[in-house]
């Protein structure tokens, strides 16, 4: 393979004394920490729409990178060279894992023969390449967002042909992810959601999003898929109100049609800010639902009112985010994909490796602090005294579901007026800066 990132060696983790900005300083990959280590614990991975595909557009400009040593005008040639980028990339920065879009390996040509075709040869590729360098996909997931077909929705789109070549895609995404290895399948609804309640039959679309999932879950039994499948949550961003719009209501929707058993969250930082909500409340409403599977780690701008994706470097959010994750025994089979992009001003070709080296230092770091934050059992002791009534005299009764309202409130006359505890917030708040500047 042509070398394509010149510009990056390998990169080394040198410690945080080091200054050398390709180098890690909180990853090491082979540290253990509960008998695991941290490459195995956080299973980082690369976003590949971001890294290869992405040229420095935003909504306000055109492109602003210069070309990358992989792009091509023949989209084939282009698939070809991203899959040894891919590979190059990955190794230099001891990432095990990818994740991918169908539309990410191979465009859609509005031709189904030409299309498919291409993305069986890229696909093929990559195949091999995988085999060659040991790296392996931590999910797949097809675009049905991008092409005009999908406007108005995909699975919900008022047209029974555009859910027919929606399903098709996914149909193929899912062959693919397969054929790749892939520990999971991600639905993101992308623009399953409406503008206007004034055009739009809310019962029959998410009716029709249930039955979408449901053909999937067939299918992938049908091909003996034993990935783990997932939806990712966005509150808006490209539909005004998105179905999926949060963690809870992810929740909601699952139970509803019967779809739990089949499904888990794969959470983003960035959208749950959107949500109006803190990253690690999201992943505290999937974790204690048992429905916590995988994690897009970034972060927003806060204050932008739209998914600006940076690479995570908050390390105080992050912690909070990973301790979490401590709680939910980990993220396996799912891991942390870097859905993150470099600044559009951040042009440099080298500037795509800064971005993830920032990015796992950002996470290692906090893993860590928030492990040994756990392993103090500081905030769990607190938590388990301010709960203690719970388990004994009334609270107990009341736990047992045997008191009817009436009983309740015979005894609720009989009791004394409460005297209410403070919830030491700021102290807690205290507690956990104290770990994030190294100090137990």
């Amino acid at each position: 393979m042509t070398e394509m990132f010149k510009c990056v060696p390998r990169v080394n983790y040198e410690g945080p004394k080091s200054k050398n900005p390709l180098a890690f300083k909180f990853y090491p990959p082979a540290e253990k920490l509960g008998g695991r280590t941290l490459r195995e614990t956080l299973r980082f991975a690369v976003s590949w729409w971001h890294t290869f595909c992405a040229g420095g557009a935003d909504m306000f400009g055109a492109p602003a990178w210069s070309r990358r040593p992989w792009h091509s005008p023949d989209p084939l040639t282009q698939g070809r060279l991203s899959c040894e980028a891919a590979m190059e990339f990955m190794d230099k920065l001891s990432l095990e894992f990818f994740c991918f879009h169908d539309r990410d390996l191979y465009p859609d040509l509005d031709d189904p023969e030409k299309t498919e075709k291409g993305l069986a040869e890229v696909t093929a590729t990559l195949k091999a390449l995988m085999k060659e360098t040991g790296t392996k996909c931590l999910w797949g997931t097809a675009n049905l967002f991008s092409h005009p077909r999908y406007m108005h929705g995909a699975a919900t789109s008022p047209q029974p042909e555009v859910f027919a070549l929606a399903a098709a895609q996914v149909k193929k995404a899912l062959d693919i992810t397969k054929e790749l290895g892939g520990a999971g399948y991600v639905f993101w609804g992308g623009r399953e959601g409406y503008d206007t309640l004034l055009n739009t039959d809310l019962a029959l679309e998410q009716d029709n999003l249930a039955l979408f999932l449901k053909l999937a879950v067939a299918y992938a039994q049908k091909i003996k898929f034993k990935g783990q499948f997932l939806i990712e949550p966005k509150p808006m961003e490209p539909a005004k109100h998105q179905y999926d719009s949060d963690a809870a209501s992810c929740l909601a929707f699952l139970w509803k049609y019967d779809l739990a058993k089949h499904f888990k969250l794969n959470l983003e930082a960035n959208h749950a800010t959107l949500a109006g909500h803190t990253f690690e409340h999201d992943l505290a409403v999937a974790r204690t639902n048992g429905l916590l599977g995988s994690i897009d780690a970034n972060q927003g701008d806060l204050f932008c009112g739209w998914d600006t994706d940076h690479f995570p470097t908050d390390i105080h959010r992050a912690t909070l985010a990973l301790y979490e994750v401590i709680l939910n025994g980990g993220l396996a089979p799912g891991g942390f994909n870097f859905d993150a992009r470099v600044r559009r001003g951040s042009c440099e070709l080298d500037d795509l490796a800064l971005g993830y080296i920032a990015g796992m230092d950002t996470i290692a770091l906090a893993y860590k602090t928030a492990y040994r934050l756990h392993q103090s059992g500081e905030l769990e002791e607190y938590r388990q005294n301010r709960y203690a009534g719970w388990r004994k005299g009334l609270g107990q009764k009341i736990k047992s579901g045997n008191l009817k309202l009436e009983q309740l409130a015979r005894l609720a006359a009989k009791e004394p007026e409460p005297q209410v505890p403070s919830g030491r917030q700021e102290m807690l708040e205290a507690v956990v800066n104290r770990y994030l500047v190294g100090s137990p």
